[in-house]
């Protein structure tokens, strides 16, 4: 077996030569630990936690677009959203599943690539989609004699399209921005799916520029979607605060109690494992702390809808 480097658009990259001249890259998935002893509640956990996420999320599609009482622009953003979480959660956990069960970390280039270029998309859906939805919201409540003008259903799908496509030209300029790097040796990845910002620091070459389009992009797609929402929630509180009668501002905060918890979530969680990452410089507690955002804020949206929000709860009802 001999080393020889192989030329890919871009990149060299060590790889190893087999007698059949077949050429191999091999990246490890560390995982959440390496106790062999741990690693069948591991994959029972995660199982579960992947069965759940997909089951109540694919019962939030099912009743929006089953029950014509919400043929609405807040859950055509919700169905959107709960399609988005499956994803997620297959794009991060399904390879961790088939490695432990095949007691094997190996993992592909191509596929390493295809999975940052999958969970750059959903993260940025995921932030456009509730950026869509936090807009909707402020619009039922500061201007309500307008939401239907506003809200159209064209403008909706348009908005959804939108999302997707800006999200889809994000992971494909941060998979490229991968691409160019180089490798020296065979990689160990310190997480359980191949996060963008763990493979970065893996690289030999210089990667001032990938840090810089990284930070760059996050802090205008996602500091501006973050800003946009807070602003939004800012003018919802003084709407509310100007209802006159308590049961008035119950039933108005009613209607985005739910969105409010998933945005906390969805942020608080994203936020405090990178925060996190940069603080402690410890690869495994930032793969354990990422379980957060990757996985169980996907599992816990259906529940978060359908037990705060009165018309997904009637909706379940009349479906089940």
């Amino acid at each position: 077996m001999s080393c020889v480097i192989f030329l890919f658009p871009g990149i060299h990259i060590q790889h190893m030569e087999l007698q059949n001249d077949t050429q191999i890259l091999e990246l490890f998935l560390l995982g959440l630990s390496e106790d062999p002893e741990l690693q069948p509640l591991i994959f029972g956990l995660f199982l579960s936690m992947y069965l759940v996420t997909v089951l109540g999320n694919l019962l939030i599609i099912l009743v929006t677009i089953s029950d014509s009482h919400l043929h609405m622009p807040m859950y055509f953003c919700l169905s959107n959203l709960s399609f988005v979480d499956i994803c997620f959660t297959s794009t991060t956990v399904l390879k961790m599943l088939v490695n432990i069960q095949t007691q094997s970390k190996v993992i592909s280039y191509e596929s390493c690539i295809i999975q940052i270029y999958y969970f750059t998309l959903i993260v940025g859906l995921d932030n456009f989609l509730l950026t869509v939805m936090t807009y909707d919201r402020f619009v039922a409540i500061c201007h309500p004699l307008y939401y239907m003008v506003i809200m159209k259903p064209q403008f909706c799908v348009l908005l959804i399209l939108a999302s997707w496509a800006i999200s889809s030209l994000n992971s494909l300029l941060q998979s490229l921005m991968v691409l160019r790097l180089s490798f020296c040796t065979d990689l160990e990845i310190p997480h359980f799916f191949s996060e963008p910002n763990h493979l970065v620091h893996l690289a030999c070459s210089d990667t001032f520029l990938n840090n810089m389009v990284l930070y760059f992009v996050s802090g205008l797609l996602g500091g501006g979607s973050l800003a946009g929402i807070l602003y939004s929630y800012s003018k919802i509180v003084s709407s509310i605060h100007k209802i006159s009668s308590a049961q008035g501002k119950y039933r108005a905060f009613s209607t985005c109690a739910s969105h409010i918890s998933v945005v906390s979530l969805f942020y608080c969680t994203l936020l405090g494992v990178y925060l996190s990452s940069a603080v402690t410089q410890n690869a495994h507690s930032s793969a354990t702390a990422s379980v957060m955002y990757s996985v169980v804020t996907p599992m816990m949206n259906p529940f978060i809808y359908s037990l705060r929000n009165k018309d997904i709860k009637s909706a379940l009802k009349r479906y089940l």
